[in-house]
């Protein structure tokens, strides 16, 4: 485990703010670097977040979105109106705003320690308008309905991709939903063909229950307080989710992984998916991911194909890349790119 001095920490504050301005969240920008220059070590929180052991960034154990995380559900719960009376959609200076965080670490002690514990847990909704393309493509290349595994589904909310409507360009996809996604779109137009879905699962280590107001603080607190229309996305999202039963399996992914792969489906394909999330793993799940993964696409046949998707970054400035394997062949394709909250997509295909 590395061992993190002070400076560490508040350069990961730093870095996390840069994360922020560049995903369109000022204010969680502006947190990050009160929290960066202005943190000290004379509240039990304090220590703790300054203390900190392993890897801070957003990558490993994303601390400066535990605390914007941990803060956010303070005032949504309504156990802290100082510090709701200093949140969007309310504007105040930067010695106010620390003030009421300030105050905040000594009387909601307990619950931000217990809160800090706990790694950051989203479902962005968005991120579908990325899958949505590569399983059209999956569609078109295979002419059979699907069979849809993910892992880290959290609340499932990219489990029900199909319900949602969408405009990819010129484009259009979905009945009437309500939930509308519409990224920016480069590129050529996806395939166009009929999407089956015959079977979906997913599976988490911390499933939320969309129709629990515990886990829905959980996600909520996770999205950024000044980005309202990712808080009505996924209430939407939610409330369709609980609405048609949505429910996430607990479990560890390489087991429940091993279990759905050794299901034959013949006449399906089968599509392994996720999005940042497989870059989460320690390093030797990963390596087992990946052999469990590979070792089934050998079993894959033409009736009974296997396809992995995946919208992971892969160190590239420019978003995360979405890429998409196929079985029998093994052939992989980085298919396109997209904004880590699905701002943006730039599709280039299979076929290029």
């Amino acid at each position: 485990m590395t061992r993190n001095g002070p400076e560490t920490i508040r350069e990961s504050f730093h870095r996390q703010a840069k994360a922020c301005d560049d995903l369109g969240s000022p204010f969680t920008a502006r947190l990050c670097r009160l929290a960066a220059d202005r943190l000290t070590d004379k509240t039990s929180v304090g220590t703790v977040i300054l203390g900190w052991q392993g890897n801070p960034d957003g990558t490993g154990d994303a601390v400066a979105l535990r605390l914007a995380g941990t803060l956010h559900a303070l005032v949504r719960s309504g156990k802290d109106p100082e510090l709701a009376a200093v949140y969007p959609p309310h504007a105040v200076d930067d010695d106010t705003l620390w003030g009421a965080i300030s105050n905040a670490l000594q009387r909601d002690e307990a619950f931000m320690l217990d809160r800090l514990a706990s790694a950051p847990q989203t479902n962005e909704v968005r991120r579908s308008s990325a899958l949505l393309p590569g399983f059209l493509t999956i569609a078109a290349l295979t002419e059979k309905p699907l069979a849809l595994s993910e892992v880290g589904a959290s609340a499932g909310l990219n489990l029900q991709w199909d319900r949602y409507s969408y405009t990819l360009g010129d484009t259009g996809f979905g009945d009437t939903s309500s939930v509308h996604l519409e990224p920016r779109w480069e590129g050529p137009p996806p395939p166009d063909v009929r999407l089956d879905v015959a079977e979906r699962a997913g599976c988490d280590l911390n499933p939320l229950d969309p129709a629990s107001e515990d886990d829905r603080l959980r996600l909520f607190s996770y999205i950024w307080a000044d980005q309202q229309d990712r808080l009505d996305r996924t209430a939407a999202a939610l409330a369709m989710a609980t609405e048609n039963g949505l429910k996430v399996q607990k479990a560890d992914a390489i087991a429940w992984l091993r279990q759905r792969l050794a299901t034959p489906r013949p006449g399906l394909t089968h599509v392994i998916y996720h999005t940042i999330a497989w870059q989460y793993f320690p390093a030797e799940l990963k390596a087992e991911g990946e052999a469990l993964i590979t070792e089934a696409g050998l079993r894959a046949t033409q009736d009974a194909p296997l396809a992995r998707l995946q919208l992971e970054a892969d160190g590239k400035p420019d978003g995360a890349a979405i890429l998409l394997t196929m079985w029998p062949t093994g052939e992989t394709r980085e298919i396109g790119r997209a904004d880590f909250h699905g701002r943006w997509v730039k599709w280039v295909g299979w076929s290029a």
